[in-house]
């Protein structure tokens, strides 16, 4: 399996990225040719050689070409002024292309994950979102390139170092946004992340979706056998920091390779013995509801020989604190354990399968892009026997064995 590790020492943001994948050994000309697929019109690409504190990187080049009316030497302003554009818009853009399903399908899930980051910032819809500088011509080239740039490499995997953030403020189309900016922190969320002093927005909106869509794991080079290492320049020279993003290629071992995805989650749990078992059903339904990933009772035996049980939550770790709260407030816990575990999951989606039922939700795992479980989802299944007056296990076989022709 092709691995690819990015060291985001000095944070990511997408011309680093594309920056380090040309370094890498990504053709200019080639990347030139599919991005012209598009069909956005008004820019030019370059790449170049640069020094970033003695490490000679790339640095990724995006001219807009804009009338004389409205061009700004000024790189802030530069990005305020340039188009806005629809979540729809640049979807429908990226559909129609002649690009390839693949680096399609990865470009639309990285614009709508941003898309939803605005939605829930702002309030509003996500088919209301009109990006201002995601949407301009610069972003949109970074992310589709990037995409376009991993399908070239063959990449299967890619994992990452907890990204730097930096700190200060930072002048958006919105107005003064401290930074990390709002959409980037959402971007993050259940991400390890690193602390900076350097005064400087480290990691951009679109750096961060870069790495909330395609890495699997955070944390420290994997064990791997290393290929070529690639560095990409950021626009600003740091005053501590080497201002590069380090991307290094290789084939994974099988230590590294055992499953599709993985991620850190955490862990919270508490032994209760003296409340009414008839609560716990709320309180389950209560914790689910404000986004534990699961929750689940075990029977236990607690001091004093008294009959207790064990709640254990699992959840992101942006959400330990809310969820935490509603223990203590719900249950007659005087207190909570919690700790951060590892998992390592197949890729899953939910696929609908034709059956003599009708259509039925089927949950598909695949381990390295191999087929290697299938599960109805239970409320379809429930659902079909209903209607049809037979049990929900004849719908479950029935489910099964018309997704093996997947």
């Amino acid at each position: 399996m092709k691995l690819l590790y990015l060291d985001c020492f000095a944070g990511i943001s997408g011309d680093m990225f594309l920056g380090a994948l040309l370094d890498l050994g990504v053709s200019e000309d080639a990347l030139r040719a599919e991005l012209e697929k598009l069909h956005l019109p008004g820019y030019r690409i370059s790449s170049r050689r640069v020094t970033k504190q003695n490490i000679s990187a790339t640095k990724f080049d995006i001219v807009v070409i804009e009338d004389a009316a409205v061009r700004s030497p000024s790189p802030m302003l530069h990005a305020v002024i340039h188009e806005h554009r629809g979540y729809a818009e640049i979807a429908a853009m990226i559909e129609k292309s002649g690009l390839t399903q693949g680096v399609k399908d990865r470009a639309l899930h990285v614009f709508r994950r941003i898309g939803e980051a605005e939605a829930k910032i702002h309030g509003i819809p996500l088919e209301k979102i009109h990006f201002h500088e995601i949407g301009a011509v610069d972003s949109i080239v970074d992310i589709v390139g990037v995409c376009i740039a991993l399908e070239s490499l063959g990449v299967d995997e890619i994992h990452a170092s907890p990204p730097r953030l930096g700190s200060g403020f930072v002048e958006t189309a919105h107005g003064r946004f401290p930074v990390p900016a709002p959409a980037t922190l959402e971007l993050l969320k259940g991400i390890s992340v690193q602390p900076s002093n350097e005064a400087f927005e480290l990691v951009t909106p679109t750096g961060a979706a870069l790495l909330a869509e395609f890495c699997t794991r955070f944390g420290p080079l994997p064990a791997m056998s290393l290929e070529k290492i690639g560095y990409g320049a950021g626009t600003r020279d740091l005053e501590k920091t080497p201002n590069v993003l380090r991307a290094v290629l290789g084939e994974a071992s099988a230590a590294a390779s055992t499953a599709e995805e993985a991620d850190a989650i955490a862990i919270i749990e508490t032994n209760i013995d003296d409340m009414n078992p008839q609560l716990f059903g709320d309180v389950m339904e209560r914790l689910l509801a404000a986004g534990a990933l699961d929750v689940f009772l075990t029977p236990v035996q607690m001091k004093k020989n008294r009959p207790g049980t064990l709640l254990t939550i699992l959840c992101e770790r942006n959400a330990v604190d809310s969820l935490a709260e509603l223990v203590l407030t719900h249950t007659t816990s005087f207190g909570v354990r919690v700790h951060e575990a590892q998992r390592r999951k197949l890729a899953r989606d939910i696929v609908k399968v034709k059956t003599r039922f009708g259509e039925i939700e089927v949950k598909i795992g695949r381990l390295r892009g191999k087929i290697v479980s299938r599960s109805p989802e239970f409320e379809s299944c429930k659902q079909a026997a209903a209607k049809f007056n037979v049990s929900v296990k004849e719908v479950c076989d029935e489910a099964v064995r018309c997704s093996g022709a997947l």
